[in-house]
């Protein structure tokens, strides 16, 4: 999808395909993820790694925008707090083809608090309003929003209205919550994901305050059947993370037909053969197997054969020398487990 053809008000077909979405993780969702999930589903938004505005515009990684054109529909994430360097990163973004900007007001890592973005922006809604008009006056593509239900000692229920009020204003059309708080202090990034509860409720609610606004609701869901559901209460959109990276063929396969009402329920063996190409391709490139398979080790979670996959792909992909081949061996393997 070109980018130049979508409005600033964010009502495009991104807008259809964020009723599912896979969330940005680091080190996961790289360009070798993206395309394997695209395989699994036509239809989902995938969203790259957070990118870090000052790595783009002061440091001149353009590198860390390179994508495959397969993976359309695709969103950038962009971390930052300074509407002036977001505005030139998100100009950056665009240029190079995504389908949508996103700025991340929700990561409560260290390295995000020491730079005063992610999860630490919750605190200033105004200078998020600010940095959200500046992305919007100098890109077409849909600007978006990715929060936390609050952080630290906040009451939620008064600071996210407050939040989301501020960001409309500023002309966001699109927000994901991720339906926990953040704790900036005492809470490591990981504990951070399990640790504090989910309030899904309080973020139905706020789609009922703002029923202009496209919400979708993130943290904590596993499956289909809890998207759907979430997605019959009246949310716009549901986004998933760690289990659509450890079991992507549950969460993605079914996901056309189920969610979309298109197509039909992929098959994990067939995308396995048609990453064949691009796994070739990329070891031309220079990638290591090693890089590539990591992504797909959860391909066949659950199923017959699952753990020779496993054990081929992690013992044999860092070898050198290692290409698709090994690729074939390992599905061989779950081809006769699941004919047994």
């Amino acid at each position: 999808m070109d980018s130049k053809n979508q409005e600033k008000s964010g009502f495009s077909e991104v807008r259809r395909a964020a009723r599912l979405s896979i969330a940005p993780m680091m080190d996961w969702t790289t360009s070798d993820c993206r395309f394997l999930h695209r395989l699994l589903s036509r239809e989902t938004l995938l969203y790259t790694e957070m990118v870090t505005a000052p790595a783009l515009v002061r440091g001149g990684a353009l590198h860390l925008l390179e994508f495959h054109t397969d993976e359309h529909p695709v969103a950038l994430q962009l971390g930052g707090s300074d509407p002036v360097e977001l505005a030139e990163a998100a100009r950056l973004g665009a240029e190079a083809g995504y389908d949508e900007i996103n700025l991340n007001c929700g990561c409560p890592s260290d390295r995000v608090q020491s730079g005063a973005f992610g999860a630490v922006l919750m605190q200033t809604p105004e200078l998020v309003a600010d940095c959200v008009a500046a992305m919007r006056e100098a890109v077409k593509a849909a600007v978006t929003v990715k929060c936390r239900i609050g952080v630290d000692d906040q009451e939620p229920e008064k600071v996210l209205p407050d939040f989301l009020d501020k960001i409309r204003s500023a002309g966001c059309r699109r927000v994901t919550i991720h339906a926990r708080k953040a704790w900036l202090q005492g809470l490591s990034p990981k504990e951070n994901r399990d640790i504090p509860p989910l309030d899904y409720d309080l973020v139905h609610k706020m789609k009922a305050a703002f029923p202009d606004l496209h919400i979708s609701i993130n943290g904590g869901i596993a499956t289909l059947s809890e998207a759907k559901t979430h997605l019959d209460r009246g949310l716009d959109g549901v986004m998933v993370g760690r289990a659509a990276y450890h079991q992507p063929a549950d969460v993605l396969c079914a996901a056309d037909p189920e969610i979309y009402g298109t197509g039909s329920v992929s098959e994990p063996c067939q995308a396995v053969r048609q990453m064949l190409p691009y796994i070739e391709a990329r070891l031309g490139e220079g990638a290591k197997l090693n890089q590539i398979t990591r992504h797909m080790l959860g391909l066949f979670a659950g199923k017959p054969g699952a753990r020779q996959w496993r054990r081929t792909l992690s013992e044999g992909a860092c070898r050198a020398g290692a290409g698709p081949e090994l690729v074939e061996q390992a599905l061989a393997q779950v081809a006769d487990r699941a004919a047994a």
